[in-house]
């Protein structure tokens, strides 16, 4: 349960029953039955962009946005946030980027929609403190059970269970896997 460290015992228990059933998978199949449509870079970033655009207009250009391969989602969560800088001439330039993690290539609107979120949520606000959490749920108002939600799917693969949705264009049209 390494994704469920931070909530209560009681449920971590549940969410233990339910995969020791076989029953989380499906649960959230049918709480969440189609993947999104966001397929490569390109259409990443502006996703995000879109997102950035209508709630943070006067924050910080992003320089690229990208589902990446390489990210440990253990170890960087589910995406991240940089800001590389560099000196030109007299000015000291930020280059902003967010990486998603590849494994949400193929999942549903609002686990994207989450995580988008919360790394835009970085170019204001650092640390996961209130405001942090404050600006995550002015974006998104179901940030938390998203978040609950996402760590649950993560529990569920980790648990051995197959992932639960198919990329649009690979026979299924986008939908469940079972």
């Amino acid at each position: 349960m390494k994704y469920l460290g931070g909530y209560p015992a009681a449920l971590q228990s549940q969410a233990q029953q339910l995969l020791d059933q076989g029953r989380l998978g499906p649960m959230l199949a049918q709480k969440y039955p189609a993947a999104h449509g966001v397929r490569n870079d390109r259409a990443l970033y502006d996703y995000v962009m879109a997102l950035k655009a209508e709630y943070l207009r006067s924050s910080d250009p992003l320089g690229k946005v990208c589902f990446d391969g390489k990210l440990q989602v253990v170890a960087h969560a589910l995406g991240t946030h940089t800001a590389v800088s560099r000196v030109q001439g007299s000015k000291l330039k930020a280059k902003r980027e967010i990486r998603v993690a590849s494994l949400f290539r193929d999942g549903p609107a609002q686990f994207l929609r989450m995580i988008a979120v919360h790394e835009l949520a970085h170019i204001r606000e650092k640390a996961h403190d209130k405001a942090f959490y404050s600006l995550c749920t002015h974006m998104e108002p179901a940030y938390h059970q998203l978040e609950f939600d996402v760590r649950l799917y993560l529990t569920h693969l980790d648990g051995g269970g197959a992932p639960l949705w198919a990329a649009p264009g690979a026979g299924t049209a986008g939908v469940l896997l079972t």
